[in-house]
């Protein structure tokens, strides 16, 4: 898991420092403040997990070139090239780096010239092999079938996050008595609630299986995909709590019904308990209301929330982080929701006091 994350000149970042819970971390902020590029981020600086795990002696030259390709391909910056997510006017270097709960870290750097990332330090970042999980804001069931070729074959207007998340759904089911005893509840949760399981064949093709009947997975609602996208994560054992990396989710709250999100928030809790770190950036009130209600320290639950926002004097994006609520400040989300009660109160009154 992530301990903390550094990111300076890098795209809207003049300079930011986020420590991470190791449980779950909510990150909030208006649109432009840079919720997804801290995720993309932090995702990409986990990159030598898999690297390492295949080829232990991976030299920096051969580290350095697979850290650039992930991040290009992450950013999608523009001509392709690496410079231009440089933080525009800034003339120091650009510099990312992230510290493991382990010791080990990774830091990197480059200027808005540069074709390729500095590595500065690496220590023991060999030996960080819990490999990270990253669900972006749109679901993939409905288009799974072919799009690893595809998105190879062609480069598709997709960031890496949609082949990562469709490579791993496509991966084979570990067997059932390995499964962690919590991934098997949020299974059947899910199960339950969707009314059916998508079931994968490989190749991308998935369905939808009832007691009854089959469908085809487009069928189905995207809430129920989105859940079915966690459902499978579970199953292969690409998010094993304990074992696994940090789950990065976008937007998570996405085409859920009030119920879906209820219960979704009910499993990421019970994987965090677990030993599962989870990093989510979220627009919805419902979602950050739930995890206020639903968080039980009894159970040594930790949520820290991070808030973005754009300072007044100096136009800089800077963070506040709190594990209250109610100390949430700046809170873009519930200053709307407040708005949109007091314009309903408004209008019932009609023209009452004016």
């Amino acid at each position: 898991m992530i301990e903390r994350l550094e990111l300076r000149n890098l795209t809207v970042f003049t300079g930011l420092t986020l420590e991470l819970s190791p449980k779950i971390n909510v990150i909030i902020g208006e649109n432009g403040t840079g919720k997804t590029h801290l995720l993309k981020a932090a995702y990409g600086l986990c990159a030598g997990a898999p690297l390492f795990k295949n080829k232990p002696d991976t030299g920096d030259d051969e580290l350095e070139a697979a850290l650039t390709a992930k991040l290009l391909r992450l950013f999608m910056p523009l001509d392709d090239k690496l410079g231009k997510m440089h933080r525009q006017g800034a003339t120091d270097q650009a510099y990312l780096s992230a510290k493991f709960a382990g010791g080990q870290k990774i830091a990197a750097t480059f200027f808005n010239n540069s074709k390729a990332l500095a590595v500065q330090d690496r220590a023991n970042y060999e030996k960080y092999q819990a490999e990270a999980v990253f669900i972006p804001t749109k679901e993939v069931l409905s288009f799974m079938k072919g799009f690893n070729s595809l998105y190879e074959k062609y480069g598709l207007s997709f960031d890496q996050t949609y082949q990562d998340i469709c490579l791993l759904l496509d991966l084979p089911e570990v067997r059932p008595e390995t499964l962690h005893e919590k991934s098997k509840w949020a299974m059947a949760e899910i199960e339950g609630i969707c009314g059916g399981r998508f079931v994968f064949y490989g190749g991308g093709k998935v369905t939808f299986k009832t007691e009854t009947a089959e469908y085809s997975a487009n069928s189905m609602a995207e809430g129920f995909r989105k859940a079915g996208i966690l459902s499978r994560l579970l199953e292969t054992g690409a998010i094993q709590p304990g074992v696994s990396g940090p789950l990065f989710w976008d937007e998570p709250e996405s085409n859920l019904n009030p119920k879906l999100m209820k219960l979704l928030v009910q499993i990421l809790l019970e994987l965090s308990r677990n030993g599962q770190q989870i990093i989510l950036a979220t627009h919805d009130y419902v979602l950050l209301k739930w995890f206020d209600l639903l968080m039980d320290k009894g159970k040594d639950d930790h949520v820290r929330f991070h808030s973005l926002y754009r300072d007044a004097d100096t136009s800089e994006i800077k963070v506040a982080s709190t594990e209250d609520y109610l100390k949430i400040t700046p809170n873009p989300i519930d200053e709307a929701f407040g708005f949109l009660i007091n314009q309903e109160i408004e209008n019932d009154m009609g023209g009452l006091g004016k």
